[in-house]
């Protein structure tokens, strides 16, 4: 029997089966399941997220992926991605697109160029890619030659993209192709430029955004809110890297390839001790500040930004104190169910708040207070004698994730409180067109860091991310604009150490765990950085907190 007549069972969603032969792709196969593939974003082989257009070879288990669903939206928004960049290459020949961070559902893009993009510019861009949506175009991937790729990528003027294969060193690389443009995306993409009808692109700051709609409604985008501190934040830090000239994980790979790396990592560490040092500044000069409350969202750096900052205010005279709000969670039998009927301990609801405020009421009023412990295997707090008094120079520091809502801390005056909101806000991109997602650098912290400390895989950990995303949404993000200041914690360097911790656990994944999906994509992210060993981390590093051999007792 020839390789061609070997016969495949496909299975969709581990019931219905049917026999196919070799040349079949996923478009076809999910026709034969009586689907519509202009309802869909890709499909999962084998719990690997595929474009439609992905042959299938072997025997296979096939779900659809629905563009309501987070692998969904993924694909839809790298998809317009390519979309703006093909139209760009048509209005704004020789001239780089770049792509920048989020902001609400959007990107944030500019046009590397002396003339700023107006708004004629923006509603042309706009015009031509609904053009190309109307033409329902197939996007297409092929694999061409290392030699190929570089000579197309050159022409195209794609510099950053070009010089990551340097260090990828591929024999064939794959190339996303939409009409007279090709580049490179790292995932899946839509079949057809006609799924792609929900967008805009509206003037921001010196460039514009890319606006796509949620996962939870894809069909209609949402009202834009704007964060005007964590751009400008994000601002300053991109500024830096130019000034560095490492905006890219090219770049970034190019220090290390040059062995350059120890002087780099000294001055991005530099830098955020500088900005933990403005931070402690602010604070002296707001004389009546009493409590710092420390929020951000998973893996931001909390416990390690506070210790920092304890070291900074020290040298202003100032000897801070902590309390833990983990120790005010009700008894287990207090704490309000979430929609599932499990224990919602993220709610504010589920801190005994009115205690709280009574002992910070007494503190600041000079009280000796005594300080609840928290059991966590039992579900109960207790307390063991454990007391503390504010002296006349010492500040107290709080971090946790309500830490910028008010309702936290009702009965303290806004002009005693100061709030700092933490963000791993990476200024680097992979290339011009693919950016590197805050959440994927926080999860990827938390899976090196639960399995160091906490003994998890990094299957429990992709498993129990989406619900810790769904806290922050909850509770974090709405109340970012409440900060006083908002710090940085992403390290330009991080990726490339972490990559090391991250790297084999991503590999015990395997095809059979549904968790498989983003670990492989988590994998491909990885790969685009040469590892730094981690002996080059300083032992006060916000890194050290995920990996171990950190200077602070945690």
């Amino acid at each position: 029997m020839g390789y061609n007549e070997i016969m495949k069972t496909i299975t969709y969603c581990n019931e219905n089966k049917i026999t196919v032969d070799n040349e079949i792709s996923a478009k076809e196969i999910l026709e034969k399941f009586n689907l519509d593939v202009n309802t869909l974003a890709g499909i999962k082989i084998n719990n690997e997220v595929c474009s439609l257009s992905q042959k299938i070879e072997f025997d296979a288990n096939i779900e659809p992926v629905f563009f309501n669903s987070t692998e969904g939206a993924a694909i839809y928004r790298r998809s317009l991605c390519l979309l703006l960049a093909t139209a760009a290459h048509k209005l704004f020949p020789g001239k780089r697109l770049l792509v920048g961070h989020s902001l609400g559902y959007g990107y944030y893009y500019t046009i590397d160029s002396e003339i700023k993009i107006t708004n004629d510019d923006i509603e042309n861009l706009k015009a031509q890619m609904f053009a190309l949506v109307e033409k329902n175009i197939e996007i297409t991937q092929k694999y061409v030659s290392y030699s190929q790729a570089t000579e197309l990528l050159e022409n195209l003027g794609l510099i950053e993209t070009r010089k990551q294969l340097n260090y990828l060193c591929k024999s064939k690389i794959l190339l996303n192709n939409l009409d007279d443009f090709s580049d490179i995306y790292f995932g899946p993409l839509v079949l057809t430029t006609g799924v792609l009808k929900t967008f805009d692109l509206i003037k921001y700051q010196d460039g514009f955004l890319l606006r796509f709609p949620s996962s939870k409604n894809p069909d209609k985008l949402t009202e834009f809110e704007d964060v005007p501190q964590l751009f400008n934040v994000y601002k300053k830090y991109k500024e830096w890297g130019k000034r560095l000239g490492v905006t890219s994980t090219a770049s970034l790979n190019e220090i290390v390839s040059k062995r350059k790396t120890k002087e780099f990592i000294d001055i991005t560490e530099t830098l955020q001790a500088k900005q933990i040092a403005d931070i402690a500044d602010k604070i002296h000069e707001r004389k009546s500040v009493k409590v710092v409350l420390i929020a951000g969202p998973s893996s931001s750096g909390k416990t390690t930004t506070s210790k920092k900052l304890s070291m900074q205010l020290k040298v202003l005279g100032y000897q801070p104190k902590v309390i833990e709000l983990d120790t005010y969670y009700l008894n287990r039998g207090e704490t309000p169910k979430d929609e599932n009927g499990d224990y919602d301990y993220e709610c504010l609801e589920a801190l005994d708040v009115k205690q709280l405020n009574e002992d910070l009421v007494n503190l600041f009023a000079g009280k000796e207070v005594k300080l609840p412990s928290y059991n966590f295997a039992e579900g109960k707090r207790f307390y063991s004698g454990k007391v503390t008094k504010l002296e006349e120079n010492d500040i107290l520091i709080m971090e946790g994730i309500h830490g910028l809502n008010d309702k936290l801390t009702p009965l303290i005056p806004k002009e005693q409180k100061f709030k700092i909101y933490l963000s791993a806000l990476t200024q680097l991109n992979l290339d011009d067109h693919n950016r590197i997602p805050t959440s994927d650098n926080r999860l990827i912290r938390r899976i090196v860091r639960d399995s160091q400390f906490r003994g998890k895989t990094a299957a429990e950990t992709i498993s129990m991310w989406p619900s810790v995303q769904r806290g922050e949404k909850l509770h974090i993000f709405p109340f970012q604009c409440k900060a006083d200041v908002m710090l940085n914690t992403a390290l330009d360097y991080e990726l490339a150490v972490l990559k090391v911790y991250a790297l084999p656990l991503l590999q015990c994944v395997t095809p059979l765990q549904k968790e498989y999906a983003e670990a492989s994509r988590l994998i491909s992210f990885l790969e685009n950085f040469s590892p730094i060993p981690v002996t080059n981390v300083p032992g006060q590093s916000i890194i050290r907190e995920f990996v171990g051999g950190s200077e602070f007792k945690y």
